[in-house]
């Protein structure tokens, strides 16, 4: 495993360092709404980088939405999955090795963004908020 660097945004951080020190019975609910934890590598630094997300499924896969709020650019670990898609979900206390592709098929990023704004309503006053159409990726 490679060195991890935490995330230079301190919540981000401390919901990471909580919800892995609790082995995932901590820190796992943002805004009251659950989160699962994204582990990948850097794409710059090579590092283990690790992000909160919100929780979104499809069956047994998860949907990663890459908002950052609504932000003018994509979040760092977007560059990280499309250079090495390989990730580690861990929800809850369970933890999964997975691939996760970006899904640019309209029908099925459409019918799974709906799933995301289900699950997180937020997501669609962030996508309304900036010009970059915010990408979806599918971890199975």
């Amino acid at each position: 495993m490679n060195k991890y660097i935490p995330s230079t945004s301190k919540w981000v951080a401390d919901q990471v360092e909580l919800y892995e020190a609790s082995g995932g019975t901590e820190g796992t609910t943002l805004r009251g709404l659950p989160v699962i934890l994204v582990t990948n590598t850097g794409w710059k630094t090579g590092a283990t980088r690790k992000t909160p997300l919100m929780k979104v499924t499809d069956g047994n896969r998860y949907i990663l939405i890459a908002s950052q709020g609504g932000a003018p650019k994509h979040p760092l670990w977007y560059h990280n999955l499309k250079a090495d898609s390989k990730v580690e979900i861990r929800d809850g206390v369970n933890v999964y090795p997975m691939v996760a592709k970006e899904i640019n098929n309209t029908n099925e990023r459409s019918r799974l963004w709906k799933l995301a704004v289900e699950a997180f309503p937020p997501y669609q006053e962030y996508q309304n908020k900036t010009e970059r159409t915010i990408p979806v990726f599918l971890a199975e």
